[in-house]
């Protein structure tokens, strides 16, 4: 007498026996019980046969199910053995109600069947003694096929502190931004209505304020560019234009301070689109850079020219970089100017050849000093 199907609302509810699991596993666990290093990763591996249930799991599996969860998941669904709260919702189990099409997991397993590797993002709710537990989970799943079955290969990743810091710092810079742009709003009328005694400090802390503002949002945007999170804006812009306000920002800058910052006479107008926000950024970076590496009394220039469709940019000091300097410029955490530097650069090459599409090059002699160069495409 065949038992009845349960009806499912998303995933097929159909499952195998228990010798049927223990089969497969016998079958796929071998090869993979040798390594050792499986149950010390910081991932978790599964393999899940055609029906959705556990055939194998590191051991390190066991330090993702919650206490009242068997220490063995064999022939139970991901959600059941991680209690997802859904996993009851129908008689037909985990990847079977309605909530389920939502599930990261569930489709990542369903690609697989279908031969194609897909990664999600899988956010699950369970009871966990007494309160409930929100878990953040990456799942990366790969095809397989051993003596004519099909398998996931699955991969599990706990994101959850990745999303609390960076929920964390979305709210540290929407509060420092927000506190940081009412004192310049504040500090503006202060410094043109000041009495002549005060006005020259008032006019220094405003200018301050500014500065700190544009700090702030540069780190908000590197952290939005390293998580992916980063959209441009693309709009039509001239690059003599561009090039020039930046050149304006930094020669009221501190740093600046006994310095000439000079416009290339031979820069030219280049029509073409970009983000414009991300370029002075990017600009910005360089001339700040170059400027902090010459010495009082020294020179940096900049300008522009076309570059096919599109537009180069550059940035010259007459110094020479170092040679271990120029084999790690790029690197995140390296700097020339000290330990708790280094984002300048990199900044530079992320925001440039991620966002905007381009090229980042340098070159730094003796004879020639050092050129930083951003050639970029027209984004039309």
């Amino acid at each position: 007498m065949s038992h009845p199907v349960p009806i499912t609302e998303y995933a097929p509810a159909e499952r195998v026996p228990i010798d049927i699991v223990q089969r497969q596993s016998a079958a796929v666990s071998p090869p993979l019980q040798t390594f050792d290093w499986l149950g010390a990763a910081r991932d978790y591996l599964l393999i899940v046969n055609a029906q959705r249930q556990v055939v194998f799991a590191s051991r390190n599996v066991r330090d993702l199910l919650p206490p009242e969860s068997p220490l063995d998941p064999l022939g139970m669904r991901l959600g059941e053995a991680l209690q997802c709260r859904h996993h009851q919702r129908n008689p037909g189990g985990c990847g079977t109600s309605i909530y389920c099409s939502e599930c990261g997991a569930v489709n990542v397993m369903l690609a697989n069947l279908e031969g194609r590797p897909e990664i999600r993002e899988c956010r699950i709710l369970r009871l966990a003694g007494d309160h409930l537990e929100a878990m953040d989970l990456r799942v990366s799943g790969l095809p397989m096929e051993l003596a004519g079955d099909r398998y996931s290969l699955i991969w599990v990743s706990d994101v959850g502190h990745e999303k609390r810091r960076r929920a964390m710092e979305r709210i540290f810079f929407h509060d420092v931004i927000n506190t940081t742009g009412g004192l310049v709003g504040l500090a503006e009328p202060l410094a043109q209505n000041a009495p002549p005694d005060l006005k020259e400090d008032l006019s220094l802390l405003r200018e301050g304020l500014e500065e700190l503002l544009e700090e702030v949002q540069s780190q908000k945007d590197l952290a939005a560019a390293e998580s992916g999170e980063l959209t441009t804006r693309l709009s039509s812009l001239d690059s003599l234009a561009v090039l020039k306000q930046v050149l304006h920002l930094y020669r009221n800058h501190p740093v600046s301070r006994r310095r000439t910052l000079r416009l290339a006479p031979e820069s030219v107008a280049i029509t073409f689109a970009s983000d414009v926000v991300l370029l002075r950024r990017i600009l910005g970076n360089l001339v700040k850079n170059a400027l902090e590496a010459v010495p009082p009394e020294g020179t940096v220039s900049a300008g522009c020219e076309a570059a096919g469709p599109g537009v180069r940019f550059w940035v010259h000091n007459p110094t020479l970089m170092p040679p271990a300097s120029q084999r790690q410029i790029f690197n995140r955490s390296f700097s020339t100017k000290g330990a708790d530097r280094g984002l300048g650069t990199y900044s530079v090459r992320l925001l440039a050849e991620r966002y905007l599409r381009g090229r980042v090059s340098f070159t730094s002699t003796a004879e020639e000093g050092t050129t930083f160069r951003v050639e970029l495409p027209n984004l039309v």
